[in-house]
């Protein structure tokens, strides 16, 4: 009984934003944009009274499934219709619509520009839902990412979520107990793109019993097993 009691999932086993002693604290840090890296696509927006220029960028249309993406190639620049190569790696979105609403304005005085990127999307693998799934927003948190992919199985380990990140210094991997309410604005709390979400899976999950109504079940056909051999060896 005292290692079927051990082996069921409890609230201190996969509750979210706990406060107990004994879960790490993480250090809060501010946000930090998302700079444009190399191979990323981009979606252009020109909005001008002139319409021929507006004509120009099918992606100014008002359906999305007219748009165009422009790929940042290897040396970092992008080719948009027009116009030389804009080195824009390294920027984040809005450093570089201004950029680009520079160099447009040499054609029309009151352009302005609207960068968004095709290829925002994140990754969950392991005990989670599985797939990959569009940044919706600014500021996607690791509670919304994981609750679009269908959000943690009982059966994984919520003391180690691990994010594996591009970075400029290479792939980087963290690792998080995201039971503690302290990764709330963390380095682990938002997703960027091309993030991968891995949640493995507990080693208690062979023996674990999700409930205690499981458990009391496993105890009631324990205990008649029992007795009816117990009958069974009498009778003889």
């Amino acid at each position: 009984m005292g290692f079927l009691l051990s082996s069921c999932y409890t609230n201190k086993n996969i509750g979210l934003l706990q406060e107990r002693q004994n879960l790490p604290h993480y250090e809060q840090g501010s946000y930090q944009m998302y700079k444009l890296r190399v191979n990323d696509e981009l979606m252009i927006r020109v909005i001008t009274t002139d319409k021929v220029l507006s004509s120009l960028f099918p992606s100014s249309a008002s359906s999305s499934t007219n748009s165009l993406s422009y790929r940042i190639f290897e040396d970092g620049t992008v080719d948009f219709p027009f116009l030389e190569p804009i080195k824009l790696e390294g920027y984040s979105l809005e450093e570089a619509e201004q950029l680009v609403t520079k160099k447009m304005q040499e054609f029309a005085p009151d352009i302005q520009v609207r960068l968004a990127l095709s290829t925002s999307t994140f990754c969950v693998i392991g005990a989670a839902g599985r797939g990959y799934f569009p940044i919706y927003k600014e500021r996607l948190t690791i509670f919304q990412a994981l609750a679009l992919s269908g959000g943690l199985n009982d059966g994984g380990d919520h003391s180690k979520v691990k994010i594996i990140r591009e970075t400029d210094e290479g792939t980087k991997i963290v690792s998080f107990d995201i039971r503690s309410k302290s990764i709330i604005d963390s380095e682990f709390y938002y997703i960027y793109p091309n993030d991968i979400i891995y949640v493995d899976v507990s080693k208690k999950n062979f023996w674990a019993i999700n409930s205690y109504s499981g458990f009391l079940s496993v105890v009631t056909s324990s205990i008649t097993l029992f007795l009816t051999v117990w009958n069974l060896i009498n009778q003889k």
